[in-house]
């Protein structure tokens, strides 16, 4: 069997893809020329595959994509193939799960807005005309600055989209004692402790009652711009957006026009329509409402090793003729 590479892997990983292949010949080609020669014997492909290439390959049955969204990956023809396409799912699931509470908290605290008045030198609690206020209205009372800072487990966390993110997020707010409902078109079994997972037909439901709405679906053609003004319109004016998903979700527009009518409180984005976001756009502008980060949310030094561990299983496992890890429905994209 042989197993093209392009582009082509550094030398340290290409010892450990020699080490576990069980035999099959292993090709790291430099050009797509070289790839294009070795694709017609090629029984497997790792990186980034082109029409050209799948064109050429006469008995390919497996592809493993070194990424794990497939927007830019898949294409007509191999969607139609008959190879099996694999993918990087799962990698990020802890890291980005990570990123979404660090925003939570600062929503919940106000830690973004104190952050901005540090740098003014400015003391003014959230709530507040000043730090006196709080001491005021006596022990027992509530009042406007205990208001303004969030008790989590009094708030509900809804997830869109309960793959390995998602779950990882689920997990995490439980462990804060969130109450924790989800949506998702795949997955009908509710993790333990989610209180409910709907089909995604049941997302009105599942916006009008969260605090938090975590998008951690995938850009498939199903998902794109699924969020618009009806959707912020359903949330909570108390709720917050949160998207580590992808761009395409979520119209920026219409976030904006919500924002601007207070029709949300607020949103924490990664991931955006256009990157990076023009600096005139007046997201950049509503820094109380809105925490903005350049697509950050799945770095982490355990990936690298996470990327080469998923390959070096599948590869394992294609030798031997054993079912592969991450499989993809072509046609759904994930």
């Amino acid at each position: 069997m042989k197993l093209v590479i392009h582009p082509p892997v550094e030398d340290a990983r290409l010892s450990r893809i020699a080490a576990e292949s069980a035999g099959m010949r292993i090709i790291n080609a430099t050009h797509e020329h070289e790839a294009l020669a070795h694709m017609p014997d090629a029984d497997a492909f790792f990186g980034k595959i082109t029409p050209p290439l799948l064109a050429a390959a006469g008995r390919l049955r497996w592809v493993q994509s070194p990424t794990a969204s497939l927007e830019h990956y898949l294409f007509p023809e191999l969607v139609a193939h008959p190879c099996m396409l694999t993918n990087m799912r799962g990698l990020f699931s802890d890291v980005i799960a990570d990123q979404v509470f660090g925003y939570i908290l600062c929503f919940a605290r106000n830690l973004h807005r104190y952050i901005l008045q540090q740098m003014c030198a400015h003391w003014a609690p959230v709530g507040g005309e000043d730090a006196r206020v709080a001491f005021t209205t006596g022990p027992g009372v509530v009042n406007a600055i205990d208001r303004a800072h969030m008790h989590l487990s009094d708030a509900t966390l809804g997830i869109v989209g309960l793959g390995s993110i998602g779950a990882e997020v689920a997990r995490r707010g439980l462990a804060f004692g969130m109450r924790v409902l989800a949506v998702d078109p795949v997955r009908t079994e509710a993790p333990a402790g989610v209180e409910a997972l709907w089909p995604v037909e049941r997302l009105p439901a599942l916006l009008a009652n969260s605090d938090f709405v975590v998008i951690a679906a995938p850009h498939t053609p199903d998902t794109v711009k699924m969020f618009r003004r009806p959707q912020f319109q359903q949330m909570k004016r108390s709720a917050y957006l949160i998207n580590i998903g992808r761009g395409v979700l979520v119209d920026l527009e219409d976030l904006t026009a919500a924002l601007r009518a207070e029709e949300i409180a607020g949103a924490a984005l990664d991931v955006f329509e256009t990157e990076p976001l023009p600096a005139d756009h007046p997201l950049w502008s509503m820094a109380g409402k809105v925490i903005l980060t350049p697509h950050v949310a799945g770095y982490s030094p355990r990936i690298a090793e996470r990327h080469l561990a998923v390959l070096l299983d599948n590869i394992r496992c294609f030798a031997r003729g054993e079912p592969l890890v991450n499989v993809v429905d072509k046609t759904r994209w994930f």
